[in-house]
């Protein structure tokens, strides 16, 4: 039996192509997805991998040798594939690697209606399918069609975001080499947009930068071209293009949590009292928006299987993350970097000022950012961080790692990776000082028991 633990992750299957994962695991994995489900049809769209290819043909044809059909949407987005499983109600598969490099591929996978698969909402099922032989289908073979549906889910993104009366904009927009080359153009299609194009060449080798715009280092060609552009705003896209990040009209580059507060301030004004989700690492600015603005925020852990069930069981409107993910109730609780996009946009055109001043308001705290360290034992170091600062702090919990906050305001949060030995801090403190003095007292705690 194979052994396939180390592909099959806690949100999707992952892995360096072909040695780690190849077209037969894929193939098995397309079989077992539809035997999970019961499916009789389902949906597929994959990146611009050269790999993606030849491994959305197999999974469908797994899927189509247990008698389901497949609708084929070929190249796209992760956002656009959870539209085609929103809107036709039908299980989907995503093949895409997002940020990692090119040497990687997986596979994202849901329920009809967008709803996530994990390790324990059935990923683990189809693991130990796979490993152990997926049986033989009924014996009908489904079909595969191909279907292009990038119309279509720019059209629904118009219906929930108005940009009918926004001001003429230029915005610079770096794809990375990624999906984001294929939507912008469509989403954006339209509007008063004057676009600076960056990298909307479709390359799974990535031969300009990672597209992992977390990174601050992936998001300095924007930064330059909105500065020698005088652009209104930049926008930022990973190879999945299921995030967004934005630098301002000055180059800076805004916090996620600042878009969180924005979007969620827009979702409230439409629906007084809403809900809104964030998770531990959003500032602390984004519930303190949310509250004044007459809405309910909640807590949750990092990850979007925990914000998709928070926003299930709450019936949140929005949801935010650190890592420039974004949720919407109205998108089938799923997170889209377009969508994001179209909200920031209809922001700043809605109005005649500069995005720093529209912004603002919502950055009301500093932060780090989110900082990882090598650490042998991870359990350990936090252990150790928490006796020095429970004794002084004004609360501690233990909702996703560490959190501790203080009476001035500041606060950090210490946990450890799901796939590395790392510990991630993020903190923030009610001014640049407090925080980097607590920023750098950690670290070195964390750090000086570290392995050399």
């Amino acid at each position: 039996m194979r052994d396939l633990s180390r592909i099959f992750k806690a949100y999707d299957v992952r892995g360096v192509v072909p040695a780690e994962f190849d077209a037969e695991i894929a193939r098995q994995t397309g079989a077992a997805f539809v035997r999970l489900l019961d499916a009789e049809r389902i949906v597929t769209a994959h990146d611009m991998r050269e790999s993606s290819i030849p491994l959305a043909a197999a999974f469908a044809e797994g899927a189509a040798s247990q008698g389901a059909d497949v609708i084929a949407a070929g190249l796209g987005s992760t956002d656009l594939l959870y539209f085609a499983a929103g809107s036709l109600d039908i299980p989907g598969a995503m093949f895409t690697a997002s940020h990692n490099p090119a040497k990687y591929n997986g596979i994202k996978l849901c329920r009809a209606g967008a709803a996530p698969i994990g390790q324990e909402t059935g990923l683990a099922e189809i693991r130990a399918m796979v490993e152990q032989g997926v049986p033989d289908g009924p014996g009908r073979v489904g079909t595969v069609t191909s279907r292009d549906l990038l119309a279509d889910y720019a059209r629904h993104l118009h219906t929930l975001v108005d940009l009918s009366g926004i001001r003429p904009l230029t915005v610079a927009v770096d794809a990375g080499n990624g999906m984001g080359g294929l939507t912008v153009p469509a989403a954006f299609a339209g509007l008063p947009l004057t676009v600076i194009p960056l990298y909307f060449e479709l390359d799974g080798s990535f031969p300009n930068h990672e597209a992992n715009p977390i990174e601050p280092a992936n998001l300095r060609d924007l930064q330059a071209a909105v500065r020698s552009s005088g652009a209104d705003l930049g926008l930022a896209f990973d190879g999945d293009a299921d995030r967004c990040f934005v630098v301002d009209e000055r180059g800076e580059i805004v916090s996620p949590s600042v878009i969180t507060a924005l979007v969620a301030d827009r979702e409230l004004a439409h629906e007084p009292g809403g809900t809104i989700i964030h998770n531990v690492i959003v500032s602390r600015g984004v519930p303190e928006l949310v509250a004044e603005r007459g809405g309910v925020p909640v807590r949750t852990r990092v990850g979007h299987s925990f914000i998709k069930a928070e926003m299930a069981r709450t019936g949140a409107i929005f949801g935010g993350e650190h890592s420039g993910h974004f949720y919407f109730r109205d998108f089938w609780r799923a997170d889209s970097g377009m969508l994001a996009a179209l909200h920031v946009l209809a922001a700043l055109g809605g109005q005649p000022r500069p995005l720093s001043d529209l912004l603002g308001g919502y950055a009301r705290y500093s932060a780090s950012g989110e900082i990882n360290s090598e650490v042998a034992d991870a359990v350990a170091a936090m252990s150790a961080v928490e006796k020095v600062y429970a004794p002084h702090a004004a609360d501690v919990d233990h909702l996703d790692g560490l959190t501790i906050s203080f009476a001035d305001g500041s606060w950090f949060n210490l946990r450890p990776s799901n796939t590395e030995p790392l510990l991630r801090l993020n903190v923030e403190g009610p001014d640049d000082a407090t925080m980097r003095r607590l920023r750098d007292e950690i670290l070195a705690q964390v750090r000086s028991g570290r392995e050399s």
